[in-house]
């Protein structure tokens, strides 16, 4: 009797089919692992409309200073953002409403990812 199962190895979903054996059951030919199965894409933030704010670099975002529907002006801080173990500060590019915030303290971000949009 076998029995199916999926396994996840770093991120990649693996659908593995367990055989259950016994003493009447002799056989100790290899079974080849099946082809990875797609994982679902992970679901991107919402992103708001208007001006996206970029990380520069790749970072740890340590502190969020606006949240969505807070008016700011052009050099308001947007949030702090750790590379490199130095603190980087984050700037509105413009005057506006934050539309959205599309990261988290803590969230690991890639260069040119956006943290939030104003408009």
């Amino acid at each position: 009797m076998s029995k199916l199962y999926n396994v996840t190895v770093n991120g990649v979903v693996y659908e593995v089919e367990v055989e259950e054996v016994g003493a009447s059951n002799n056989s100790s030919a290899p079974v080849a692992a099946p082809a990875p199965k797609a994982a679902p894409a992970p679901k991107a933030a919402p992103k708001g409309n208007g001006t996206p704010v970029n990380a520069p670099m790749q970072g740890t975002i340590l502190k969020i200073a606006v949240s969505s529907g807070q008016s700011v002006k052009k050099g308001d801080l947007v949030c702090l953002l750790e590379a490199m173990k130095m603190e980087n500060e984050i700037f509105a590019p413009c005057d506006g409403t934050v539309t959205s915030v599309t990261v988290t303290s803590g969230q690991t971000v890639a260069t040119g990812e956006v943290i939030a949009t104003i408009a």
